[in-house]
């Protein structure tokens, strides 16, 4: 379940929003001030969060600004949700890092939509900056043609390969004919392709030990 906090003095709001965001599965946690928001953060993340600019102790200008400026901070979506709604304002809000600007009156179901969208966007984000920790499968080769595989991903030529294996080129291109029918692959690209994209790495040479 993700978790929107909501940040304004309008407690009549909050209780609005509030509701309506449960009913789309939220959890939702309120804060009238941006002091108050901070410190919250500090015992309960948020998957997005909503601000009014114009509030008691600290405006949600500086609340956005502290946020982004703590770690972790810079990657939460936030959303200012104001009855400022000039063109100076809106800029600002973006400079300062927000990622979207609703203003006072708005349609809930714009908000909602806007807070799913947020929510979206940072799990792609995530997930694309996070490695995959899967394991490939293991390779349906031989012993001597996964040893040409994993040459021939490092880049090196038929020669080569045979240079480093103690084989004739001829071998090597046997070797690398029988590689790419087993796994259905066209030429040599496409094999580093593959490799790349299934995760596969090649196996770390055992260092020598020091007498």
């Amino acid at each position: 379940m993700s978790t929107v906090l909501i940040v304004d003095d309008d407690q009549i709001l909050q209780m609005a929003l509030t509701r309506r965001l449960k009913t789309q599965g939220f959890e939702v946690i309120n804060a009238l001030s941006g002091q108050e928001a901070l410190t919250l953060l500090h015992r309960q993340p948020a998957d997005v969060v909503v601000s009014d600019v114009v509030m008691p102790e600290m405006s949600g200008f500086e609340f956005c600004h502290q946020l982004r400026s703590r770690p972790g901070g810079d990657i939460i979506p936030f959303i200012f949700l104001s009855s400022q709604g000039d063109v100076d304002d809106r800029v600002k809000g973006h400079l300062i890092g927000a990622d979207d600007y609703l203003v006072k009156p708005f349609h809930v179901k714009e908000l909602i939509a806007k807070v799913k969208g947020a929510i979206a966007r940072s799990q792609r984000l995530y997930k694309a900056m996070t490695p995959s920790q899967s394991t490939p499968p293991p390779l349906p080769l031989t012993p001597a043609e996964e040893k040409v595989f994993w040459q021939v991903v490092q880049g090196f030529t038929n020669k080569q390969i045979g240079e480093h294996l103690f084989i004739s080129p001829r071998t090597v291109q046997t070797h690398l004919s029988n590689i790419l029918a087993k796994l259905k692959l066209g030429n040599r690209s496409q094999l580093v392709r593959f490799a790349f994209e299934q995760g596969y790495q090649p196996p770390q040479e055992p260092k020598e030990q020091s007498p």
